[in-house]
């Protein structure tokens, strides 16, 4: 991949100290660690924006269930898996 951007920050020279040891201990160039703590928080918060899409999806399907009348209110789920489980244990 072709480097052509430049990234400048400031931060703390003792986190900096901090960092330059840490990967000179793993022997590893510092643009490196960072190209790849980059991606990783690209991936995470691509991963997150997907996850909430998946669970608004979710949940729009649930309201519109409900308010097509095929929905259950919580008590009634409640109630139907009690009688499962005290089937599955053997009681009715």
């Amino acid at each position: 991949m072709s480097k052509k951007a430049v990234f400048t920050m400031k931060l703390e020279p003792e986190l900096r100290a901090d960092f330059m040891a840490a990967v000179e201990a793993v022997h590893r160039p510092a643009s490196h660690v960072m190209r790849e703590l980059m991606r990783e928080f690209i991936r995470q918060q691509r991963q997150s924006q997907d996850y909430d899409e998946y669970l608004r999806q979710k949940v729009d399907a649930g309201r519109e269930s409900m308010e097509a009348g095929r929905g259950r209110s919580n008590d009634d789920v409640e109630v139907a898996f009690a009688a499962r489980r005290a089937q599955a244990l053997g009681r009715k």
